[in-house]
C-alpha cells in the first residue's frame, strides 16, 4: 500500500520540518519550562490526537474540501490565531505568578495528573486550529506519494502515521530542554524572563498565521 511513497526525501523533509520552532513544539518548551519534562511530553498526546483526526480526514477527502472553500480554512485560521495570541498573552501575565505557585504547591502527583490533562488539552487546541497543520497534511505530506501507485488515502494515512512519530521525537527533545531549563537552578527571574519570551512567540507565530493563505 505505501510502495509509492518517496521515503528517501520524505524522512528528512518530516525532520526538518517538525524541528521547526512552531507554535506547538514552542508550546511544549513551555510546558517542561513549566511543569517539567514529563508533563510535557505527556501533554503532547494532545496535539497528536489532532494530527491523527486530521490524517484521517485528509485521507477522507479534506483536503479537496479546503481546496474549494476558502471560507472554512479562514474560519480555522482565525480560531488558530485568536487562541495562541491569547495563550501567549496568558503566559506572559501569568509568568510571575506561576513560579511562586510552584514552590508553594511542590509535587502533588494528583496535581501533576490534573495539569498533564490541562496541557494536553492546550495542546490539542493549537494543534487543531493551526492552520500549518492542516497545510502539512493537505499539501506538504501528500507530495511524497507517487500517484497511480496504490490507494492514495492508504497511503496518506501511512506517512501521516510516520510525520506523527518524527513529531514525537522532535516534541520530546523540546519538552526536555524545557524540562533542563526549570531543573538546573535558573533563578526565578530568569525563569519568568524565559516564559515571558515564550508568549511573545507565540504571539509572533499568531501574527504570522494570520497572514496564512489557503494556497
Amino acid at each position: 500500500m505505501a510502495l509509492g511513497v518517496q521515503w528517501a526525501s520524505l524522512i528528512p523533509a518530516a525532520f526538518l520540518m517538525a524541528s521547526v520552532p512552531g507554535a506547538n513544539q514552542i508550546l511544549s518548551l513551555r510546558n517542561g519550562l513549566r511543569k517539567g519534562a514529563k508533563i510535557a511530553i505527556i501533554a503532547v498526546t494532545g496535539r497528536f490526537t489532532a494530527f491523527a483526526l486530521m490524517v484521517i480526514a485528509v485521507s477522507l477527502g479534506l483536503n479537496a474540501i479546503l481546496q474549494t472553500s476558502t471560507l472554512v480554512f479562514n474560519i480555522i485560521k482565525w480560531v488558530g490565531v485568536m487562541y495562541l495570541g491569547w495563550l501567549g498573552i496568558k503566559t506572559i501575565l501569568s509568568s510571575s505568578k506561576e513560579y511562586e505557585d510552584e514552590q508553594l504547591k511542590g509535587s502533588d502527583s494528583q496535581g501533576d495528573s490534573l495539569s498533564a490533562w490541562h496541557y494536553a488539552k492546550q495542546e490539542f487546541m493549537v494543534a487543531a486550529a493551526n492552520p500549518k497543520a492542516l497545510l502539512l497534511f493537505t499539501v506538504f505530506l501528500p507530495q511524497f506519494i507517487t500517484s497511480g501507485t496504490g490507494e492514495v488515502g492508504g497511503q496518506i494515512l501511512v506517512v501521516g502515521a510516520v510525520y506523527i512519530f518524527i513529531e514525537f521525537i522532535c516534541a520530546t527533545v523540546y519538552a526536555t530542554v524545557g524540562g533542563q531549563l526549570k531543573t538546573i537552578g535558573l533563578s526565578g527571574r530568569v525563569k519568568k524572563n524565559l516564559d515571558r519570551i515564550t508568549g511573545g512567540i507565540m504571539i509572533v507565530l499568531a501574527a504570522w498565521l494570520s497572514t496564512e493563505k489557503s494556497e
